[in-house]
C-alpha cells in the first residue's frame, strides 16, 4: 500500500509540472519537418516548419493518407504565410489568418523555418482543434513544389506522416527570483514567501539608503516586514541567503 501511495504521488507531483507536451520533429519524405508544442499554461500550441526556401510548401493539419484534398485544414507558404482550407482539387482556399508567424529567419542552407503559434481551440469550423488534454497525436501531409517557384500549382510532391505528443516536463524554479512578495503595493506589511531557504533581508529607498533590517529565522520560508510609518513611495528588497542575492521592487501605499 505505502508503494502505491508513493507511486500515486509521484505521478501527482510530475503532472503537477507538466505543462506542456510535444511531438518533437516529425520528418517527410519530401525534405520537410513539422514540430507541434502544446502549452496548457499560455493555451497556445506553436509550430516549428522547415520547408526548402526556394518553393511554396504547405502542410496539412489532421489529413489522413489518401484524403483527396476536399476537406482539411493547412497552411500554405509562398512569400508569406496564408492559412487555407482544402476544398477540392484546386488550390486551398483562403481562410481566416488565425496562425501568427513568431519568427521567419533569414534561410540557412536552402532550408527556411518558420515559427508560428495559435490558439489551441478557437471558433473557426475550419480549423484543426488541439485541445490540450486529448490531442494526444496529429496526422499531417507535407506539400511542396517539385520545382523552383512561388507560385500555387498543380504540379507539387506530398508527404504523410504522423506524430505523437509527449510530456515534455517543466523544471520549478527554487532560486529566490522566484520568491513571492505580497500584497505588492502595500500600506501595512510585506509578506515574503520563499522556496529556498532566506537568511537577511533588507528594505532600502529609491536612492540607495538602508531603512531597516528584517530579523528572520533561521532557514526561515516565510517573513513579514512591516512598513507602517514608511513614507510612500517606491523600495527595494535585498533577499540573501548563503548561497545567492536577489532583489524585489516594492510599493508603499
Amino acid at each position: 500500500m505505502k508503494k502505491i501511495t508513493t507511486l500515486l504521488f509521484c505521478l501527482l507531483f510530475l503532472q503537477g509540472f507538466s505543462q506542456s507536451k510535444s511531438t518533437g520533429d516529425i520528418s517527410l519524405s519530401n525534405g520537410m519537418t513539422a514540430n507541434f508544442t502544446l502549452n496548457n499554461t499560455t493555451s497556445k500550441v506553436t509550430l516549428v516548419l522547415k520547408g526548402p526556401a526556394d518553393r511554396w510548401f504547405g502542410l496539412g493539419l489532421g489529413v489522413q493518407s489518401g484524403f483527396g484534398m476536399q476537406a482539411g485544414d493547412v497552411l500554405v507558404y509562398t512569400t508569406s504565410l496564408t492559412d487555407r482550407n482544402f476544398v477540392g482539387y484546386g488550390s486551398p482556399a483562403n481562410d481566416s489568418q488565425d496562425w501568427i508567424t513568431v519568427s521567419n529567419p533569414t534561410p540557412v542552407s536552402g532550408l527556411r523555418t518558420l515559427t508560428l503559434e495559435r490558439n489551441l481551440a478557437n471558433s473557426d469550423t475550419n480549423d484543426f482543434q488541439f485541445p490540450y488534454d486529448t490531442t494526444n497525436s496529429i496526422d499531417i501531409v507535407g506539400v511542396r513544389a517539385n520545382g523552383i517557384t512561388t507560385s500555387l500549382s498543380n504540379n507539387h510532391i506530398y508527404s504523410f506522416s504522423s506524430g505523437t505528443f509527449t510530456t515534455v516536463l517543466g523544471v520549478e524554479d527554487f532560486s529566490l527570483n522566484a520568491t513571492a512578495v505580497y500584497p505588492n503595493p502595500a500600506s501595512g506589511a510585506f509578506f515574503i514567501k520563499t522556496k529556498t531557504n532566506l537568511s537577511k533581508v533588507k528594505l532600502y529607498n529609491q536612492i540607495g539608503s538602508l531603512v531597516k533590517t528584517i530579523d528572520v529565522m533561521e532557514d526561515a520560508r516565510e517573513v513579514t516586514v512591516d512598513v507602517n510609518g514608511l513614507q510612500s513611495g517606491v523600495y527595494l528588497l535585498e533577499l540573501q541567503n548563503n548561497s545567492e542575492k536577489s532583489w524585489k521592487k516594492v510599493i508603499v501605499n
